[in-house]
């Protein structure tokens, strides 16, 4: 699933591409992606300008020279592109907006999960859908009194979207082994200096993945995500065994928290008692 980096990466992608152009067509390949009539988009894009582009968690926003926004969401497997000739779509282009340049801006997604919608601003979309504040925007204070009285395990509220938009599973995982929390602490247990940390790491994650367009090989070796290959019939101490980026000796934990893959450093992020 695109997540933060990948929908940011998006996005500067689309910049680049459409801002200060007018689309003169709506092209629709396959309406089920279509969260707004066709006929309402049309009528709303065709003729406008794009004059920028904006990110909110995972959702990447054209604003129109109409005032309105359209707003790209890209479900689990989402994608952009661009091309000139029909014979160079690429595959599984569900709608292209096509540009006066000659330029056609490609919305892929070959599961079609994802969501094109038409909405008066970000902020009424941000209200509308509940969404919190950006992840790479939120601060501690935010965090603090949006977690501080939870009685609920920290990892599935970082990624309830509506405490803080961006966060979704691996980087969830990566942000506290980065803090050194355990993904079971009770969200209420956290320190001032714990909250700090979290914050710091939110920060970390999202800034290196943007950084290297969120190709993840290319991410630091101090990083958990090199060890989230895994092999479930591999014991501790075998080649198959996924060991901690600080403690080569320790091997990483898989569990689920809240119905989700989780991974963790015992010595890094020990359980709470």
């Amino acid at each position: 699933m695109p997540e933060l980096p990948e929908v940011e990466t998006y996005r500067r992608f689309i910049d680049e591409l459409v801002v200060g152009q007018t689309i003169v067509a709506f092209e629709v390949k396959d309406a089920h992606v279509l969260a707004t009539s066709e006929d309402l988009l049309r009528h709303a894009v065709v003729g406008s300008r794009v004059t920028g582009t904006r990110r909110l968690g995972k959702n990447c926003f054209l604003e129109l020279s109409t005032g309105q926004v359209l707003v790209l969401h890209f479900g689990m497997t989402g994608d952009v592109g661009a091309y000139r000739d029909e014979h160079d779509a690429p595959r599984f282009t569900r709608v292209a907006l096509h540009l006066d340049t000659g330029l056609r801006v490609a919305f892929v997604d070959p599961r079609k999960f994802g969501r094109i919608r038409l909405a008066e601003s970000v902020e009424a979309y941000q209200k509308a859908k509940k969404i919190g504040p950006d992840a790479l925007n939120i601060t501690t204070e935010q965090l603090k009194a949006k977690l501080s009285h939870r009685k609920t395990l920290i990892k599935p509220l970082l990624l309830d979207q509506s405490i803080t938009a961006g966060l979704g599973n691996w980087i969830v995982d990566e942000v506290l082994f980065q803090a050194k929390i355990h993904p079971e602490r009770i969200a209420n247990t956290l320190t001032d200096a714990e909250f700090e940390a979290l914050h710091e790491a939110i920060q970390l994650v999202l800034t290196t993945a943007i950084k290297h367009e969120a190709t993840y090989r290319h991410f630091p070796a101090s990083f958990l995500i090199h060890a989230r290959e895994w092999d479930d019939s591999a014991t501790p101490g075998s080649d198959k065994h996924q060991f901690c980026p600080r403690h080569p000796d320790t091997g990483i934990d898989k569990n689920y928290v809240g119905g989700r893959a989780t991974y963790t450093c015992p010595v890094c992020q020990p359980a709470a008692q």
